[in-house]
């Protein structure tokens, strides 16, 4: 009895090591060294590619409302949303001390004008002495001729007359002084009633009182800069979202584009709008240039609050049907690639020239360069697609090699010129490549050419270069392989095929699996133990 409970042990204990020896082994090595990869399949659907960005939401209209005269708020008549209407009293500065220097003013004035009539009265007695004098004058004049008196007492005569001539004078100008203080007086009082009108603070708008910042017995001082005692907003029913676009992402707005904006205060809430201004002025913070993109915003009944944060997306371009490719395909690569060269500067140079290339060799999502690496560098490449797509014979394809060759000297020669001059001598050269290309063109190679230009134009307007890019599939032996593919639009998370040796439904390389994830989805499930 003894010899069979051990002899059941022994076979137990052997039994629990295999099927711990069996889980470990498949944990650890039951599967090859073959990586496991995961693969999508390339779709067809729509695909919208947008520029996202956040902004403030603001009035169209904001009008802020301020003092023209300092002094101590006596009276409030708005409050915090309060609608008001143009010319409505909102708000009254003490107006006593302008009270008096209107009462001031018009005692300066009625004083003035005594003066001027005491200055007249004076001209009239002046002239009344000029008038005697004269007289007198006259009559010794004509006694000296017939010498009844003497010359001296003519001279005295005219002497008086000269003088009482001068005090009219005198007069005269004194009168016309007291007049003119008159009218001085007169702008002194209209400037006192004027202050004094400017004590009653009232909208300019028709609208509603979005913000106050006095309160009763404040006292506001008017110096340099009117002081802010109100904000009215015109109209709250039109709003606008104010957000900055990266410089990198501005060319592909446009006035017109249709836009949709989120606020974190309705989560799950869209709303929409429209571009409606791009502004020019630059704003550059920690050397990021940005410009102000203004965004319709319709708010009829009023949910949308001004200051708000917007979370904007710009509807760029827009494809109902495109074949449609992971990003995530177009970044995987597979260990031992080869790395692609980049092209030099005659040959970035040279791509802008060329349809659907870009002008400068920027970064793809599959690696390397967009316009570089096959035939020994992006030269290479644009040769390769002008051939497959306009499907040039030999001599063409003798004519291409000698315009890239004649060209190439141009664009290293340009590479170190200032950078005013660059820009403008690349531009020539490019013009001159096109020039060339086109002159050796078929007809319908020269529409196909175009179209490809208009293709090209299109993606980046898109958001994407209009490059290249490379995927990788598995072929029949179950290796990646790598697929040359033409981009055009993204929006982020796909990215459109213009054109390659692809089609829907085709399996793609979007990465590894890792080994745990590998070894646990590899077979049947190993044995519980326990």
């Amino acid at each position: 009895m003894k010899t069979s409970s051990r002899l059941g042990l022994i076979a137990l204990v052997i039994l629990v090591l295999a099927g711990a020896g069996y889980g470990a082994w498949r944990y650890l090595g039951g599967t090859s060294d073959t990586p496991q990869f995961k693969l999508a399949k390339l779709e067809s659907g729509p695909l919208t590619a947008t520029v996202a960005s956040s902004g403030t939401l603001t009035p169209v209209v904001s009008v802020s409302v301020g003092s023209q005269v300092s002094g101590q708020i006596k009276e409030l008549y708005a409050d915090f949303n309060s609608p008001v209407k143009a010319d409505q009293l909102i708000a009254r500065i003490d107006p006593e001390t302008f009270q008096l220097r209107v009462r001031q003013a018009e005692a300066d004035l009625e004083s003035t004008r005594a003066s001027v009539a005491v200055q007249k009265a004076e001209v009239a007695r002046v002239t009344a002495t000029l008038m005697d004098a004269q007289r007198d004058f006259e009559r010794k004049k004509m006694l000296v001729e017939k010498n009844f008196i003497s010359a001296a007492d003519r001279d005295k005569s005219q002497a008086v007359y000269d003088v009482a001539k001068a005090a009219l004078d005198v007069a005269l100008a004194q009168a016309n002084n007291s007049s003119a203080v008159v009218k001085q007086r007169e702008s002194q009082l209209a400037q006192a009633r004027v202050d004094l009108e400017r004590t009653a603070i009232r909208s300019p708008v028709d609208g509603v009182v979005v913000k106050r910042s006095v309160d009763t017995g404040q006292t506001v001082a008017a110096s340099l800069q009117a002081p802010e005692l109100f904000i009215i907003a015109k109209n709250l029913t039109d709003m606008q979202v104010e957000t900055s676009i990266d410089e990198a992402d501005v060319g592909r707005i446009a006035v017109g584009q249709k836009a949709t904006f989120t606020v974190d205060a309705f989560p799950g809430k869209s709303f929409s709008g429209q571009v409606t201004q791009i502004r020019k002025a630059a704003t550059v913070v920690s050397n990021v240039v940005t410009y102000i993109v203004i965004v319709s915003a319709a708010n009829p009944d009023l949910t949308l609050l001004p200051g708000m944060t917007a979370n904007v997306r710009v509807v760029t371009a827009q494809k109902d049907k495109a074949l449609k490719v992971p990003n995530a395909a177009l970044r995987f690569r597979p260990a031992g690639a080869a790395e692609e060269k980049k092209p030099v500067a005659a040959v970035a140079g040279a791509q802008s020239a060329i349809p659907g290339m870009q002008s400068t060799p920027a970064p793809t999502p599959g690696g390397g360069s967009a316009g570089g690496g096959a035939g020994g560098g992006g030269l290479g490449q644009l040769r390769e697609r002008l051939v497959a797509e306009l499907k040039l014979d030999t001599d063409q394809q003798g004519k291409l090699e000698a315009i890239f060759s004649g060209m190439r000297e141009k664009f290293m020669a340009a590479r170190d010129l200032p950078e005013a001059e660059k820009t403008k001598a690349q531009e020539r050269n490019r013009a001159e490549i096109r020039e060339k290309v086109s002159a050796m063109l078929t007809p319908d190679q020269k529409k196909r050419y175009d179209e490809m230009a208009a293709e090209s134009q299109a993606a980046r307007a898109g958001g994407s270069g209009g490059g290249s890019g490379r995927i990788w599939m598995l072929d029949e032996e179950g290796k990646p392989k790598a697929v040359t593919v033409r981009l055009g639009l993204s929006d982020g998370s796909m990215t459109e095929i213009v054109s390659g040796e692809v089609k829907e439904g085709s399996e793609v390389i979007v990465g590894l699996q890792s080994p745990a994830t590998a070894k646990a989805t590899t077979g049947a499930p190993g044995p519980r133990l326990f």
